[in-house]
């Protein structure tokens, strides 16, 4: 083929080029590429774990002390024992039946409840079982104390308005109040932590 024939042909091959490369919407200054699909993979089934047996964690030696009630000196008492169930020992060594031990947050305090008068009333003393107070006086059922976070205060259950409700007081007492009022009743007072 002659040359002078050549030109004709590479411009034409150009511009056809140029033409495909528009129509594709290439042949800009910006590169572009085709929109494309997110390919999706067949849904799958999670293969289901076998069974795990939990393994004993390496635990330290409990610390503090654990107070419980025990009947085996003939009546309902406040013992305390270290975590490991060592050095129990009667706190309370009272004829009358006393329960429901709770520790202060600060663990220098147990309320608790006691029949030591007639009736169920709420008690403190120190976690040595030194220094046991009556903190309610009231004819009715006080009982199950429950220490505040911030130990100021003592939750409790009393039947003192005709049926059980739940009260609270100063740590030291005073200023009673019920903080439910309900003919169903209520009981069992538990604090939250403090977050």
């Amino acid at each position: 083929m002659k040359k002078s024939c050549m030109y004709p042909l590479i411009a034409l091959t150009l511009v056809a080029s140029a033409t495909l490369l528009a129509a594709c919407g290439g042949g800009g200054s910006k590169p572009t590429t085709a929109p494309t699909r997110a390919a999706t993979a067949a849904p799958t089934r999670a293969a289901t774990p076998a069974p795990v047996t939990p393994k004993p964690a390496a635990t330290k030696a409990a610390t503090g002390r654990i107070a419980f009630v025990s009947t085996r000196d003939g009546n309902g008492e406040i013992y305390v024992m270290n975590a490991d169930g060592s050095g129990k020992l009667n706190l309370t060594n009272n004829p009358a039946g006393d329960s429901f031990p709770a520790w202060s947050p600060d663990g220098s305090r147990i309320a608790f409840d006691s029949d030591r008068d007639g009736n169920l009333e709420i008690y403190v003393m120190n976690a040595d079982g030194t220094g046991q107070t009556r903190l309610t006086n009231n004819p009715a059922y006080d009982q199950q104390p429950a220490w505040s976070p911030d130990g100021s205060r003592i939750a409790f259950s009393s039947d003192r308005d005709g049926n059980e409700e739940v009260y609270v007081m100063n740590a030291n007492g005073s200023g009673q109040v019920t903080l439910i009022n309900n003919p169903a009743g209520a009981a069992s007072p538990a604090w939250s932590p403090v977050p």
